[in-house]
């Protein structure tokens, strides 16, 4: 077995930094699994501001959307149930639009969709933080606020494994 040297190795450790510089900062620090959930902080639609700090001891689901989006279209009835059955044993829902509308659009999709829950425009800062390259996203948040599931698109498996995991989670 041929050994790399050290000047080798170190050639290849910069060549290997020198491309990671390269990569867009928040590609490299995207939640994950058991890590802390970014902060962030948003207007709702109705003038609320919240934050991260709000939903300390509770479970969160950030739904990540837009009102062009078909699958998300198919998600929010099923949050929309999750926030009636759940609400009341601690679970919180926060729709984050990715839409560049405007908050007039968005407001008019809510209504429309009967969301009962708070929706903000989330902006690049909060997608940036969030990792949010395409919706829907819906990210699980435990009660200590760290990441607890990440589900991408939608369908009725991932509806399933994300009532699951919330209910889990409401009884810890």
């Amino acid at each position: 077995m041929k050994r790399i040297g050290p000047a080798r190795r170190f050639v290849t450790g910069l060549a290997l930094a020198g491309l990671m510089a390269l990569l867009p900062t928040q590609l490299l620090a995207l939640p994950r699994q058991g890590q802390p959930a970014p902060a962030f902080k948003v207007v709702t639609t109705s003038g609320q501001s919240v934050s991260m700090d709000n939903y300390q001891g509770r479970v969160l689901v950030v739904d990540f959307f837009a009102t062009w989006c078909q699958p998300c279209r198919k998600s929010i009835p099923h949050l929309v149930r999750l926030n009636q059955k759940y609400g009341k044993q601690g679970l919180q829902i926060l729709g984050m639009s990715a839409d560049e509308d405007g908050e007039r659009a968005v407001k008019s999709f809510a209504a429309e969709q009967h969301i009962n829950y708070p929706v903000a425009l989330a902006g690049e800062t909060v997608t940036d933080a969030f990792g949010i390259r395409s919706v829907p996203v819906m990210i699980v948040i435990d009660k200590k606020g760290r990441i607890a599931g990440v589900f991408r698109g939608f369908s009725d498996e991932i509806a399933d494994s994300m009532e699951s995991l919330v209910k889990k989670l409401l009884a810890e």
